[in-house]
C-alpha cells in the first residue's frame, strides 16, 4: 500500500505525524504477550534506569547540521543557512553511527557531538528514505569513545513493557525520558510513497531533536529508533513512534555494506479487511487480513494471479462483487496491512518466492510469488 509523503524536514499539521527534528526544517503481525519480558519492581525501577543511562549514554551522539537553503520572498530570492539537530547512536568500532534519514537528508555539514564533549565531522555511508534510517561514520576518534551500542530483538516487545529513550530533544543533550511501550505494528509514512510497517508506538517523551535515538529496553538494548510523533503542536503529546531495530539492524548493514537497500515488492494495494466487506463477501466475521484492491499489471502478484477486487452499483449502493483476501504470508498470518507491509521488509528480499494464503469466493487457496525490486516511482506494496 502507498501513502502520499511531501515534504523532507519537520511536518506539523494538526493531528498529523510529525518527524523529530528541531530546526533541521525539516511490517509483522500483532505480537503475543511474552511472560518472559523483564518486569520492573517499582523498588529498584530508578536504579535500573541509572544504569541503563550510565551505560548506554556514551554509545549516544548528538547531532548537528547545516544546509545551504533558498526562498522566494518578495523582496526576490534569498540564499542562507539552516542549521537542526537530532540524535543517533554508535553501532560498531569502525565509527559507523545510525540516526534518521530526515536528519541529515540534504545536509552540506555534519557534525558529532559524544558525551564527553568531543566533537566529530560525519560523513554519510548511506540513506534510505524507504524506512527513514542513514548512516554516517565519523573518522580520526578516539577508539575509547566508540561505544557501541547492542540491539535486541524488536519481535519480542509487548505492550506495556517498559522503554527509555536517549536524546537531544529541543538541543538538550542526552536527556532521558521513560515510557511503555503502547502499541505495536503501526504502520506509519515513510520519506517516499512507501510505508515503513512494524513500527513501535511509546508514550515515552519524544520531541525535536530526537530523532535517529535509541529506543531502549531494560535491558540497555537498542529496539527502536525514534522518528516521529503525533501532535498538533510539534511536542510531546504521548503518541511517539519508534522504527523496530530488527527492520534498522537490517538496513544499517546493508547501507555499510552496499550503500543502497533493495525491498521486495509484491505489487499490490488494498486495505484491512473491514465488516462492510466481510459482509459482502459472505465471510465469517472473524476473517482477518489483507483485502487487495487493485493488482499491478505486470507486476509479481499479477503474474501470479491474484485478482483484484470487483464492485457493481454507484455511489452509496456500491457493493463489492468479489475480491481476493490475502490471510497469510509463508503461513504468517496476517491481521492487516500493516502485518503484509512489516513482512514483506524484514522478512524477505528481492527474488524470494513466498506463499500467500487467500481466500476467493468463500474458499481457501495458496498462492506462489515471486517477489520483485520495488519500483522507483510506486503505487502499491
Amino acid at each position: 500500500m502507498s501513502i502520499p509523503f511531501t515534504g523532507r524536514r519537520i511536518f506539523i499539521v494538526l493531528l498529523l505525524v510529525s518527524l523529530l527534528t528541531l530546526g533541521a526544517g525539516a511490517l509483522l503481525p500483532l505480537h503475543a504477550q511474552d511472560t518472559t519480558a523483564p518486569v520492573v519492581s517499582t523498588d529498584n525501577t530508578e536504579t535500573i534506569f541509572t544504569q541503563i543511562y550510565n551505560q548506554v549514554s556514551p554509545s549516544v551522539v548528538a547531532i548537528s547540521v547545516t544546509q545551504d537553503v533558498s526562498q522566494q520572498t518578495p523582496f526576490g530570492q534569498q540564499n542562507g543557512v539552516q542549521h537542526g539537530l537530532g540524535s543517533g547512536f554508535i553501532i560498531d568500532s569502525a565509527g559507523y553511527i545510525v540516526t534518521n534519514d530526515h536528519v541529515v537528508n540534504g545536509a552540506n555539514s555534519i557534525e558529532v557531538a559524544f558525551v564527553d564533549g568531543t566533537l566529530a565531522r560525519a560523513r554519510v555511508v548511506g540513506m534510505d528514505p524507504d524506512s527513514d534510517i542513514a548512516v554516517l561514520q565519523v573518522e580520526n576518534v578516539a577508539p575509547e569513545l566508540l561505544h557501541s551500542i547492542t540491539f535486541g530483538n524488536s519481535d519480542n516487545l509487548v505492550i506495556g513493557e517498559s522503554v527509555l529513550a536517549i536524546g537531544s530533544p529541543f538541543g538538550e543533550r542526552w536527556t532521558l525520558t521513560s515510557g511503555i511501550v503502547s502499541g505495536l505494528d503501526r504502520v506509519i509514512s515513510a520519506l517516499t510513497d512507501f510505508s515503513i510497517g512494524g513500527v513501535i508506538q511509546t508514550d515515552a517523551s519524544i520531541n525535536p531533536g530526537n530523532s535517529g535515538g535509541p529506543l531502549l529496553n531494560l535491558e540497555g538494548q537498542v529496539v527502536g529508533v525514534n522518528a516521529q510523533i503525533l501532535s498538533d503542536s510539534g511536542s510531546n503529546s504521548g503518541v511517539g513512534f519508534a522504527i523496530p531495530a530488527n527492520l534498522v539492524e537490517r538496513v544499517a548493514q546493508q547501507l555499510i555494506d552496499k550503500g543502497y537497500v533493495e525491498y521486495s515488492y509484491l505489487g499490490i494495494s488494498g486495505g484491512d479487511l473491514n465488516l462492510d466487506a466481510i459482509e459482502q463477501l459472505g465471510l465469517p466475521n472473524d476473517t482477518r487480513g489483507v483485502l487487495v484492491g487493485d493488482v499491478a499489471s505486470g507486476g509479481p502478484a499479477a503474474r501470479a494471479g491474484l485478482l483484484a477486487e470487483t464492485t457493481a452499483g454507484e455511489g452509496s449502493a456500491q457493493k463489492l462483487t468479489s475480491a481476493d483476501v490475502i490471510t497469510a504470508i509463508n503461513g504468517h498470518p496476517l491481521l492487516g496491512m500493516a502485518d503484509l507491509i512489516a513482512y514483506l521488509a524484514s522478512e524477505t528480499q528481492p527474488g524470494d518466492k513466498v506463499a500467500l494464503t487467500i481466500v476467493r469466493s468463500g474458499e481457501q487457496m495458496n498462492i506462489d510469488v515471486t517477489l520483485t525490486p520495488r519500483p522507483a516511482t510506486p503505487t502499491q506494496s
